[in-house]
């Protein structure tokens, strides 16, 4: 059994730290939410009135936060509360330089690091099925694989500090891309006269064959699971989705990267956003392109 703080109960990292507890880990958590806590203690965690609390006698620290902001603003109050031979593992989204600023807080401490962004959404996180995307040294990687892999099915390590983000943002721009293309040609096809199954048992199992088509099919039948069969509730909400492409298009231009069909992407689902469907899943642009409201 090992000590475990984890900052940031939210959707996703709520379910996370119930498994680390189901795990057989002694897991103490904090987040400023009460409903957040309240669900916390329900899953077994115990729950600490502040994170310096939270992280004073933990071998294993995990950050789930909204922004780099956030995670500098954490990092930099709980590393000097934290034990000197702590790890140092943020599963938040957030842009590379932020993530590679962390990694440096860590270091001036003298404690290992690890940016490791997920995927996988919220059914993802209660399942125990997310990917994650790991930037850092291979001791702090080799240290934390065994934690991640009790929260998800699949762990790489990317690369040196930073590159967990950088692999999850590229990742996430593909996503964006490819379901507005599938959404697009699913419109298209309507106005064709096909139907959805004879599109989907088409595009599954041919060229147009991806994770947007054959797990999370934009339309409802073809893939139960989806949230198309579920009011467009999320799954990954839009709101997420724009976040993402934004922290993609802002690693372009200081890259110097050319990506127009991101570029078009985070336009359309700003908005898809800005329309009033932040809260739908991101599948449901479908709706926004056919001129309907995201529950059609």
């Amino acid at each position: 059994m090992t000590n475990i703080a984890f900052i940031g109960l939210g959707n996703m990292g709520g379910p996370m730290a119930a498994n680390l507890v189901a795990a057989g880990h002694r897991v103490t958590g904090f987040d400023l939410s009460p409903a957040s806590c309240d669900q916390g203690r329900a899953d077994g965690l115990a729950i600490a009135g502040s994170a310096g609390e939270a992280v004073r006698d933990a071998e294993v620290i995990v950050t789930m936060l909204p922004a780099g902001k956030h995670v500098l603003a954490v990092w930099g109050d709980i590393l000097t509360a934290a034990r000197g031979d702590a790890l140092f593992i943020d599963c938040s989204t957030i842009d590379v330089d932020s993530a590679r600023k962390a990694h440096e807080l860590a270091r001036q401490q003298g404690v290992l690091s690890l940016d490791a962004p997920v995927s996988g959404g919220v059914g993802g996180a209660k399942g125990a099925t997310l990917t994650f995307m790991a930037g850092g040294s291979k001791e702090a990687f080799d240290k934390a694989e065994p934690f991640l892999s009790q929260m998800g099915k699949k762990v790489v390590h990317c690369g040196e500090a930073g590159a967990g983000q950088a692999a999850k943002i590229c990742n996430n721009m593909i996503l964006g891309i490819s379901m507005i293309g599938v959404a697009e040609a699913f419109v298209l096809g309507e106005k064709l006269g096909l139907s959805h199954q004879a599109l989907f048992d088409v595009a599954s199992t041919s060229s147009g064959q991806c994770w947007s088509v054959t797990t999370y099919c934009p339309v409802p039948g073809p893939v139960p699971a989806s949230p198309a069969n579920n009011g467009y509730k999320p799954g990954f909400a839009a709101a997420l989705m724009l976040k993402d492409l934004k922290l993609a298009q802002e690693a372009a231009l200081a890259s110097g990267a050319a990506t127009p069909l991101g570029a078009e992407a985070a336009q359309l689902y700003d908005l898809f956003n800005k329309a009033g469907h932040a809260g739908a899943d991101f599948s449901g642009i479908i709706n926004f392109l056919r001129g309907e409201s995201p529950q059609g």
